[in-house]
This record gives structure tokens, sequence and C-alpha cells, in this order.
């Protein structure tokens, strides 16, 4: 019987961070996180014929993580992370690079035929090919694929269009308190507040759940008739670079495990705190979180 894996679909970068350069790009880290919890996980991207993309397999292989990247005529993608004095990102994201030219081959179609879960985001689509490759991806899931649209709105790499799409072929939004706004004003919400526009967005696209990320001030999951609040865990932070992933993975594993909402919400918000304790994207999760699924 064919696999089903959870895929973690989009960008394949390395963040050049003031400590060195990172794997990273939020697909492979939702993956990454997804895999660690014991699930069968894969990344979909692609890479270029150079030195980075040797690299990437490499440490994807170390990791055990299993990949489809198929090579093309493009660079690997890189971007350029500056953290301010709390230790917050801000990105400079380089274009016309590999994961903007996803093929959509006969491997990929495959493996979107039997996908249990599938995590895709904005930032991928800012270019025709993979965006693309992307919806015939969605397209080609079946029903009980679990489809999770984690924002991710980067610089001005979005339009309203490719939001409009991706929300209608969702069935969770994953959003941060400053996108929920940059969407509000795109979609002509105004005088709403934050709970009402996370409601208004659930029944309109009939989303199952709608999870909603305020940084130190918590974190919501909307679902119809249901909400859940938890708490930030104050921490020491090393940088919040793939938190964001790692929470959107272990609540996607957590829900997948049978969890309820506010099991895989409390989980999340966890995981996440930690990975914000460690250098980079991908750190290895303490047992007392993925002996819990």
């Amino acid at each position: 019987m064919q696999k089903r894996f959870i895929v973690g679909l989009g960008e394949a970068l390395w963040d050049c961070l003031p400590e060195g350069t990172k794997l990273g790009g939020a697909p492979a880290n939702f993956a990454f996180h997804t895999h660690q919890f014991g699930f069968d996980a894969m990344a979909i991207s692609a890479l270029g014929n150079d030195i980075l993309g040797d690299q990437t397999r490499k440490e994807l292989d170390q990791e055990g993580l299993r990949y489809i990247m198929p090579i093309v005529d493009y660079p690997t993608g890189t971007v350029q992370v500056s953290l301010d004095d709390e230790g917050v990102p801000t990105y400079d994201i380089k274009e016309n690079v590999a994961w903007d030219n996803i093929p959509f081959n006969d491997e990929i179609e495959e493996v979107a035929k039997n996908a249990r879960a599938v995590c895709f985001g904005s930032l991928a689509q800012r270019n025709g090919v993979s965006r693309e490759t992307i919806h015939q991806f969605l397209a080609a899931t079946p029903k009980d694929c679990l489809k999770i649209f984690d924002i991710n709105l980067r610089q001005t790499f979005y339009t309203k269009e490719i939001i409009q799409e991706s929300l209608t072929a969702a069935d969770i939004l994953k959003i941060n308190d400053e996108e929920l706004v940059t969407i509000g004003r795109l979609f002509g919400y105004p005088g709403l507040d934050m709970e009402n526009k996370c409601w208004l967005i659930l029944g309109k696209y009939n989303l199952k759940m709608l999870v909603l990320t305020c940084g130190v001030n918590g974190s919501y999951v909307f679902a119809p008739a249901t909400k859940s609040f938890q708490e930030t865990p104050k921490v020491e932070v090393a940088d919040t670079v793939g938190a964001g992933d790692s929470f959107t993975g272990a609540f996607c594993a957590a829900i997948l495990a049978g969890k309820s909402i506010k099991a895989a919400h409390k989980l999340a918000v966890e995981v996440s705190a930690y990975v914000c304790t460690q250098n980079g994207a991908m750190p290895l999760l303490p047992e007392e979180f993925t002996r819990q699924l």
C-alpha cells in the first residue's frame, strides 16, 4: 500500500543568519517537525545544481526526512536574515531561484494522490511555475487530505487573488496578527476587531479551523462553535526563525493523531516556545513533546 505522507510544499532555502547559514524554508521546516512526531513526512521543492543544493540534500538525508526536490536551472534559494534586539527576524528573500520553478512531475503527482496532509503558503506562489504546481498538487489530493494554508506574507510577494484562491482550497488557515491586519485592509474588513475578522474569514471560506498567533500576546484557534486560547510561555529567546512552522507542524500532527483542538493547540504552543530557545529553524525536539503523540 502506498505510504500517506504529510507534505510541506513550497520554498526550500538557506537562512543566512548572523551566526551562520542554516537550512530553512517554511515547508521543509513543517515537514521536519511532523516527521519528529513519528509521521511519514516529505518536503517538496526544487534545488539548483550548486553547492547549496548538494548541502540541502545532505542535511535532509542526515535528518532522515524524505523529499522530492528536482534540480532546475536556477540557483538554490537564499534569504538574508537580520535579527533585532529581541531576536525577531526581517528577511531579504532572493528572487528567480530554484523554488520559484518547482515542476509538477509524475513523482510529485503520485505523492499528491496519497497525501494525508499538505501545508503550503503564499511565498512559493510569487512565481507562476510554482504557483501552478501548488494548485495542481492540491487538486490531485484525496478528499480526506488536510490542506493547511500557512499564509506567511513576506515583503510584497503576495496578491489578493493568490490569497483568495488559497483560502478557497484550504481546510485550515494559519495567520499571525500582523498578517490579519494586512488581510483586513486588502479584503476591506473595516471596523472589525481581531476575533470578528477571524470568524468572518472562517465562515466565508468554509474553513474547518483558523489559527491566529499573536506573538507574546498568545494564540487562538477558531473552529465552528469553538474557540481556544493559549498564553505564550515566557522563554529566553535565541531567535524566532522557524517557530511558527514548528507550531503548524506540531498542531497538524496532533490533530491527525486524534487530539482535541485544545490539546493540539497546547502542544503547538509549547513546541514553538521551545524552538524559540534554539538557534535556527530545525532543532531536535525533546522527548517530552514527541512522546505525547
